[in-house]
C-alpha cells in the first residue's frame, strides 16, 4: 500500500489528506501538476533553508494516482496512494464515510439526533477502513523522518496517526493540529464508546496538540478528562491562524480583480449598498439563513428595497455527499424566491454565484458594505479575517458567535447568533446604517486583528513550539 522509502532524511515532515500539488491528465496523457497556496505551504516555504522538508498527503484524483503509479513527483512532496493494491476504496471510505460524514459532523453539531447518527455495521466497515488510512500515513512518515525529526500532522482526517507513529518511532517529535472545532464532550460522546476514546488516545500520542482557539483546546480537555482522565501529559496550544496581508493586498489590485470590480458593480446598480458573503456551500457555513436573514431585512425594513443587493458566492463544496447536492440545490431555490418576491426591472435583490472565482471573490471583498459571515459553527473563518484587510472604503462585519474568529474579531464586529434569523435582520439594518467614520475605525482594527498570525508565522509557531518541547 505506501511505496518504498527514497531516504529518511526529513527533518521536518507535514502530513495532510490534501497536499500542495495535484495532477491533472491531458487527453494527450500527459501529466499536468498545479500547486497550491495556504499556510502550510508558506511554512515549509520558511524553513527550507534550515532543514530538509517533505510533504506526505493523499493521491485524491485520477491524475493524483496516475503520477504515484508513473513515479512522478514534486520534490518535498509523498504522496501516498491509499487504495492501491485494494478494491475496498479505503480513501473513499476513510474521507467520506468518515472523516467527513461522522467527525465533522461532531464537531460541527449538525446532526438531526431525531434520526442520526446511527452507528451500525456499516460504519464499523468505515472505521476499519480509516484506521487502514491513518496507518499508510504513520508507516510513510516513519519510514521518511531522520532521527528525532519534527512531524506536523493535520486535522480531523487523521486523529490516530499520532499514536500510531509514536508505537513506530518514538524518537521524533509529533504535533498534531485541528483546524476545525472541537465538540463538547457531551455532543462528542455520540460517537461510540470505543472509537471516542480511540480519536483521543490517537491524539494524545502527539507530545503537543494545537487547536485555533482556546474554546475549542478547553472543548479537547474536557473530552480527555470525563473520557480518560486526563491529557496524559500531551501539551496543548493555540494558534490563531491570521490572513496573509501582503499576499491578499497585492492580489487584490491586479487587472483580473479590477475587472470584476466593474461586473460586479455594473450588477449591483449605481449607488446601491452591498451585503457580502463568500463561502462554501459547506451546512456549516448556515448560507440560508443569512439569506432569510436578508429577506427579513427586507420584509421589516422596506427603506432598503432598491437601494441594497446581497452578493452572494456559495460555490459548490463535496457534491459527492447528497446531503451537500441537497443544501446546494436549498440555497439557490431560496435565492430565487427572494428575487421573485422581491426583484423589480432594475433591481435583482441576490446576486448568487456558484462557481468558484478567487478574482471576483477578492473584488466582492473590496466592494463589501457589510460582510455576513454566521457559520452555525467554525473553527475559524478566514473570510471574516480576509475582508477586512482589503476592503476599499471600510466594511462592518456581522460575525457569529459561533465562529472561531469572534475570539480574535468580535470587539469590532456586530455579533449575532446564528439561528436568530431576526436578530441577523437587524444586524444587517445596523450594519447598512453604520456612519462611514465608524466603518472605517472598525475595519482598521479588524485588519489589524485579523493579520496579527500570518500563515508562514502561524506554521512557524508551532514548529518552533514543538521542537522546544523536550
Amino acid at each position: 500500500m505506501v511505496s518504498e522509502p527514497r531516504n529518511a532524511a526529513a527533518q521536518v515532515l507535514v502530513a495532510s489528506n490534501r497536499g500542495p500539488v495535484s495532477y491533472s491528465v491531458g487527453e494527450d496523457g500527459e501529466l499536468t501538476a498545479k500547486r497550491g497556496g495556504g499556510g502550510l505551504v508558506s511554512g515549509l516555504s520558511a524553513i527550507g533553508d534550515e532543514a530538509d522538508a517533505l510533504w506526505v498527503c493523499a493521491a485524491l484524483g485520477e491524475g493524483d494516482r496516475e503520477a504515484v503509479r508513473r513515479g512522478v513527483g514534486e520534490p518535498g512532496v509523498r504522496m501516498l496512494d491509499i487504495d492501491a493494491g485494494s478494491r475496498e476504496g479505503v480513501h473513499a471510505a476513510a474521507y467520506n464515510g468518515v472523516a467527513n460524514s461522522v467527525l465533522w459532523f461532531v464537531h460541527h453539531m449538525l446532526y438531526q439526533t431525531p434520526l442520526e447518527p446511527a452507528f451500525g455495521p456499516e460504519f464499523r466497515e468505515q472505521w476499519a477502513a480509516y484506521e487502514t488510512y491513518n496507518r499508510a500515513f504513520a508507516e510513510a512518515l516513519a519510514a521518511e523522518a531522520a532521527p528525532g525529526a519534527a512531524v506536523l500532522v493535520q486535522d480531523y482526517h487523521l486523529t490516530l496517526v499520532p499514536g500510531m507513529l509514536r508505537e513506530l518511532r518514538d524518537d521524533v517529535r509529533i504535533g498534531h493540529f485541528s483546524h476545525t472545532p472541537w465538540a463538547p464532550a457531551d455532543y462528542f460522546r455520540m460517537l461510540p464508546d470505543d472509537v471516542a476514546e480511540q480519536v483521543l488516545r490517537g491524539m494524545l500520542g502527539a507530545d503537543r496538540l494545537g487547536f485555533l482557539t482556546g474554546r475549542w483546546a478547553d472543548a479537547f480537555t474536557e473530552c480527555c478528562v470525563r473520557l480518560l482522565g486526563g491529557t496524559s501529559g500531551t501539551r496543548i496550544g493555540v494558534h490563531g491562524l491570521g490572513a496573509d496581508a501582503d499576499f491578499l493586498r497585492e492580489r487584490s489590485r491586479r487587472d483580473d480583480v479590477e475587472e470584476r470590480m466593474a461586473t460586479l458593480r455594473e450588477q449591483v446598480g449605481e449607488g446601491r449598498r452591498t451585503i457580502v458573503r463568500v463561502d462554501r456551500t459547506e451546512l456549516s457555513k448556515n448560507i440560508v439563513r443569512g439569506m432569510l436573514a436578508y429577506r427579513e431585512l427586507l420584509r421589516t425594513r422596506p427603506e432598503w428595497r432598491e437601494r441594497v443587493v446581497h452578493v452572494a458566492f456559495a460555490y459548490p463544496s463535496r457534491q459527492d455527499l447528497a446531503v451537500y447536492r441537497e443544501y446546494t440545490a436549498e440555497v439557490s431555490r431560496v435565492a430565487e424566491s427572494i428575487n421573485a418576491e422581491f426583484g423589480t426591472e432594475g433591481w435583482t435583490p441576490v446576486l448568487l454565484h456558484v462557481d468558484d472565482d478567487f478574482a471576483r471573490s477578492l473584488a466582492a471583498y473590496r466592494l463589501a458594505d457589510v460582510a455576513l459571515v454566521n457559520p452555525i459553527r467554525d473553527g475559524m473563518n478566514l473570510v471574516a479575517k480576509e475582508v477586512p484587510v482589503v476592503s476599499d472604503e471600510g466594511c462592518v462585519l456581522v460575525l457569529s458567535r459561533e465562529a472561531g474568529a469572534f475570539e480574535e474579531l468580535g470587539e469590532d464586529a456586530i455579533p449575532v447568533n446564528p439561528y436568530d434569523v431576526t436578530a441577523t435582520a437587524e444586524a444587517l439594518h445596523a450594519g447598512l446604517s453604520m456612519p462611514g467614520g465608524e466603518r472605517a475605525e472598525r475595519t482598521k482594527r479588524l485588519a489589524a486583528a485579523a493579520t496579527a498570525l500570518p500563515p508562514a508565522r502561524w506554521f512557524l509557531e508551532q514548529l518552533h513550539a514543538l521542537t522546544g518541547a523536550r
